[in-house]
Parts: C-alpha cells; structure tokens; sequence
C-alpha cells in the first residue's frame, strides 16, 4: 500500500538512541520495517549483536501489531526468536511482519528478519492491546 518508508523513532527512547527503524505499510496484515547495522551495533566476534536483533524485531513487529490492532499502546507478552544467520557493519536489515490473528485484546504474528535477501532470524510473537483506538501515526502509513 504505502510506497514511501516513515521514521517511527521520533520520540526519545531505546530504538532512537540506536538509530531509529522506518517501517512501511505492504497490505492489511503486513509490514515491512528496515534499519542499517551501525557500529555500535555490534559484538565482540564483528556481528550484529543479537539484542539488537531481537529490539528490531520487537520495535518493528511491535509497531505492525499497533497499527493492524488499531491501539496505542500495545506491548509484547511473548517473542520467540530464532537466529538464523549473521549480518555485519553497514548492512540494510529488512523486517517482514505478517499479522496472523487479532482478537479484542490480543495481536498475534510472525516475522522473518532479512539481510542480503537471506533470513537472519525470524520470530513469532504476541502483543496486547492495552490502549485505546488511535489515528495520530495509522494515517501517515
């Protein structure tokens, strides 16, 4: 649907101190979220740390399941990660988010991180809805 990537770390906070995350509308129940491994990114063996990995996918995931359950805010009750591959210094990371299900209190979905056109992990998590119904960020996405 949405063609154009917006900015969803625009307040202070954890994803904005480590660079931000731009996330897009792909359909009803997708999404797709990017960021670009910054040296501090890093661990000590020269990959992406995989705390880091796991807030991307929460951050990006996170804000999908926000948006399809038409609720702010919205917090993660599960996420299981698998880590798949590697990625290094400089790469593009780009997050596929699927919402699979939505009740009245609950999101449920998958996401593959890719790096290079590879999985670098994937995820399947859980996210309450504890807010009420918001437009502010639904309609620039």
């Amino acid at each position: 649907m949405s063609k154009k990537f917006i900015q969803i770390s625009n307040k202070p906070g954890f994803m904005k101190f480590n660079g931000g995350i731009l996330l897009r509308k792909i359909s009803k129940n997708e999404y797709e979220f990017k960021v670009k491994v910054k040296k501090n990114h890093l661990n000590q063996a020269g990959i992406t740390h995989g705390g880091y990995i796991a807030s991307v996918i929460d951050s990006g995931s996170g804000t999908a399941a926000r948006l399809a359950g038409k609720v702010a805010p919205c917090v993660t009750i599960s996420l299981d990660i698998k880590f798949i591959g590697a990625s290094k210094l400089g790469d593009e990371l780009i997050g596929n988010t699927k919402i699979q299900k939505i009740t009245n209190t609950m999101v449920f979905l998958i996401c593959n991180l890719r790096c290079k056109g590879k999985i670098i992990a994937s995820a399947s998590g859980i996210w309450k809805k504890i807010g009420k119904s918001f437009k502010t960020l639904k309609n620039k996405i």
